[in-house]
């Protein structure tokens, strides 16, 4: 299969540059949010963490939607925070269209799951969003032919590739559900959202008119 190149003047363009930006703000921004609520849950006594997900309960189905805000501890936090950042901002950047669809699915919808099948326990931390976003960033360079895409891919799999063994049972203080399901959300949002956020390649006088029918993901 072809590769795909980008173009160099998009990738050096000022919208790339700016797009480069925003993803590194937002990335930060929840990496903020992160600390300033852990921060106040521990000065608190951590009592915010009975919000976290508690499987097949009335009272724990919040968390759902609280609980990867929350961290047992600061080595919890730290532990996700730089991975957060490395995939936050890589994801966004090469993936923009895609990464507003696949990112709330991966929060919310990997809640849900550990809500309804996990083990009776709370279920607290960002590591399930995160699994989703390594998920999805390592099939998404498989499933795409650009080049930026595997580069990515392949960044990722030297830095975290290690992060597999979060997916398996055994260890204790793990919720590996978590890491399953926002594992499997990733899965289907990369295979879903396979065809977006393919940049413009260069396109050169003697290529033929069949190139024309390449996929085009940003809009």
């Amino acid at each position: 299969m072809q590769l795909h190149r980008p173009d160099p003047e998009f990738i050096t363009s000022g919208r790339a540059k700016a797009n480069f930006a925003l993803a590194l703000k937002l990335t930060l921004a929840a990496l903020a949010l992160l600390w300033a609520v852990h921060v106040v849950n521990f000065l608190l006594g951590y009592p915010l963490n009975r919000f976290g997900i508690v499987p097949r309960s009335a009272d724990g189905f919040a968390g759902v939607f609280l609980a990867p805000l929350l961290h047992g501890s600061f080595g919890h936090l730290l532990h996700n925070t730089v991975p957060l950042f490395v995939l936050g901002t890589g994801m966004l950047y090469v993936y923009p269209n895609a990464s507003v669809r696949v990112l709330p699915m991966v929060y919310i919808g990997g809640g849900l799951l550990v809500w309804l099948v996990a083990r009776s326990s709370i279920h607290i931390g960002a590591s399930g969003v995160l699994y989703g976003m390594l998920a999805y960033v390592l099939l998404s360079g498989l499933l795409k032919r650009d080049t930026r895409a595997i580069a990515l891919s392949m960044l990722v799999f030297f830095l975290y590739g290690g992060l597999g063994s979060g997916l398996l049972p055994g260890v204790p203080g793990i919720s590996f559900e978590s890491h399953l399901a926002g594992a499997a959300l990733g899965v289907v949002g990369a295979w879903r959202y396979r065809r977006l956020d393919i940049p413009p390649r260069k396109v050169y006088d003697w290529e033929n008119e069949d190139d024309e029918d390449e996929p085009r993901g940003y809009d």
